[in-house]
């Protein structure tokens, strides 16, 4: 989402501007009542059933969205509305993958979480264009057996009286065109304790402590599996936890439309448990560690939050081949796996090929982002994976692509040779 540098309450809006969204909301609202969106809407949900009849296709537009989106010509909350109005819009205009247009405006649970109850710093830095991609960390442990007293418990809250007031700006402004309702995005790439690890010690200190403190690291993780549970205990409580069962993103890049959820009888009346649940998780910082490493210190907290929730997406960009058989392919309610650039394909669809898992390929990233775009070598990537993914039911997310090269039409582009090799390839 766009990052609004305005004060907090600011929810002035001109007539003009008034307008101008509410133009964008009836656009917006055609595209999401065309037949091709339930359509759409059919066949996610026989995809995620493993009946689907063809890959799905996704491009995620945020890493470039600079060169996809116009300017904002809004301030303030207004700007979040426009650039949620927008992305839809231009992703059905321009893109033309296989997301479904929204029938309505998301307003997040405006939830704050202070990890470990630290004060984690990151240092970011703009690229040439301006946008902060990179950053640096402070590592508050800097010897897990010295410091390990200095993790606390997180601290949770949630600023009700805040997100009620952006739910009834946009329902002043835009409710009659489309509905408003309030989305829980806190736990979209929470169930990442490793990435907690590295944010806490750093890589080098990360992979040392395996070796000089593994009964520290082994405490760490426990404590990691216990802090996790008691953010997700408390929004259970709190009622703060919204089903991500329909067009809702339920993975790194991929959704979650699914009849199998919710399991509970207290989400039909509007309280849903953890275990009606999508989680994402993913290990991306261990891809260096062995299978058996991964085996003794990461895999057992991974394992054991999973079997808190209903459905899981495993993985994002690390190469889960390594540790497909030993660990990720016994996580419970696994549904999805992350099949990456750096991952051996042919290995996962030999895996995947007739199983309850679906292949969420993840394709190279710089045949879209870097330089001139050549079709005939993204049609040879594309026909690759169609290739090792037979007999799977399969997915293909493009993501992770933060430069379009100043062609807009770039990822419309690589949509069209996808669907027509399918097209061609798949039986």
């Amino acid at each position: 989402m766009v990052t609004v540098s305005q004060p907090r309450n600011d929810f002035a809006i001109e007539t003009q501007d008034r307008t101008y969204l509410r133009e964008l909301a009836r656009k917006m609202a055609e595209y999401a009542a065309l037949p091709i969106m339930e359509e759409r809407r059919r066949a996610w949900r026989a995809h995620n059933a493993l009946r689907g009849k063809k890959p799905m296709l996704v491009m995620e537009e945020n890493s470039f969205a600079p060169d996809f989106l116009p300017p904002l010509r809004l301030r303030g909350e207004a700007a979040r509305l426009e650039d949620q109005l927008l992305r839809a819009i231009l992703n059905h205009e321009v893109t033309g993958d296989d997301k479904v247009v929204p029938g309505g405006i998301e307003i997040p649970w405006e939830i704050h979480r202070r990890e470990f109850d630290l004060d984690l710093r990151r240092t970011h830095a703009a690229d040439q264009t301006g946008r902060e991609v990179g950053y640096a960390e402070e590592h508050p442990i800097q010897d897990l057996a010295r410091d390990f007293h200095l993790l606390k418990p997180s601290v949770h809250s949630v600023n009700r009286e805040r997100t009620f007031q952006r739910v009834r700006f946009a329902e002043e402004i835009l409710g009659d065109l489309l509905p408003v309702r309030i989305i829980n995005d806190s736990l979209r790439w929470f169930v990442t304790p490793s990435r907690m690890v590295n944010s806490l010690m750093g890589t080098e200190g990360f992979m040392l402590a395996m070796i000089d403190n593994p009964d520290e690291m082994h405490a760490l993780y426990r404590f990691l599996q216990e802090d996790m549970t008691r953010f997700l205990d408390w929004q259970e409580q709190e009622g703060l936890l919204v089903l991500n069962n329909g067009n809702d993103y339920a993975g790194a890049g991929s959704f979650g439309f699914t009849d199998e959820l919710p399991k509970s009888e207290a989400a039909l009346s509007g309280r849903p448990k953890k275990g009606d649940l999508w989680f994402n998780m993913n290990s991306q910082e261990t891809v260096s560690i062995s299978a058996a490493m991964y085996e003794e210190f990461i895999h057992p907290c991974y394992a054991a939050m999973a079997e808190q929730c209903g459905l899981v997406y495993f993985g994002c960009c690390e190469p889960v081949h390594p540790i497909w058989d030993r660990c990720v392919s016994k996580l419970h309610g696994l549904r999805k796996v992350s099949v990456s650039a750096w991952c051996d394909e042919a290995f996962m669809g030999e895996r995947l090929r007739g199983s309850r898992v679906i292949y969420s390929r993840k394709p190279n990233p710089t045949l879209l982002g870097v330089g001139a775009f050549d079709p005939e070598r993204f049609r040879a990537h594309i026909a690759h994976t169609l290739e090792a993914a037979k007999g799977c039911q399969t997915e293909i997310i493009f993501r992770d692509i933060y430069s379009l090269c100043g062609e807009k039409d770039r990822a419309g582009r690589a949509i069209r040779i996808a669907r027509e090799l399918i097209e061609e390839m798949w039986e």
